[in-house]
């Protein structure tokens, strides 16, 4: 079956400080699924990666992860996957997400979340693609890395029409909603209760 849409969701290979992360890549995953959606992420099964992946998996939905050989082990490659992808590098790991995603969407994480956030959406800003690039600021996660962005417009080393590149919110099953929307697959027939 083909899926409805795929989203790209970056996240954490730990579960962070508190239970309110694990649940929120619980609702995340669950969402896609349930509505007929494949997860797109990077194949591990530690932390939110796992929680995200096996909730997209147990509401139904298809999961493609996508890990280099050298962290099969210290991410714990998630063997359950739909389709687990084992690359020779980080780049051909992120070319092989973006290529398979409609839509991508950042949760909590460290450096390597950020990274992959960040570059997604310069190569939105470039043009090399068109996709929707999303930022889940749950519990204020992210609030001083938003704070840090409008500070680089203010001070002239970015504009406003990059921020207005992605969508940032702090609800996940609405943010989910307007990233599939905006990527232009919302008229799908699995995606009318979206």
């Amino acid at each position: 079956m083909i899926p409805a849409f795929s989203v790209c969701v970056y996240c954490g290979s730990k579960p962070g400080a508190t239970p309110d992360f694990a649940a929120t890549a619980r609702t995340v995953g669950h969402w896609i699924g349930s509505r007929g959606g494949q997860l797109v992420y990077g194949g591990g099964r530690n932390g939110l990666m796992g929680i995200v992946a096996n909730a997209t998996m147990d509401a139904g939905g298809r999961v493609i992860g996508v890990i280099p050989k050298a962290l099969v082990e210290k991410e714990w490659a998630n063997h359950a996957c739909s389709e687990l992808r084992v690359v020779d590098t980080m780049h051909e790991r992120k070319r092989l997400m973006a290529e398979h995603a409609d839509a991508f969407l950042a949760l909590p994480g460290g450096i390597g979340t950020l990274e992959e956030f960040f570059e997604v959406w310069t190569w939105r800003q470039l043009g090399y693609h068109d996709k929707p690039v999303g930022l889940l600021n749950m519990a204020g996660y992210y609030d001083g890395l938003i704070g840090f962005l409008q500070s680089s417009v203010r001070q002239d080393f970015m504009g406003d029409w990059q921020m207005d590149l992605i969508r940032i919110g702090t609800e996940p099953e609405a943010l989910l909603r307007t990233l599939v929307q905006d990527s232009g697959l919302s008229s799908a027939p699995h995606l009318e209760q979206l």
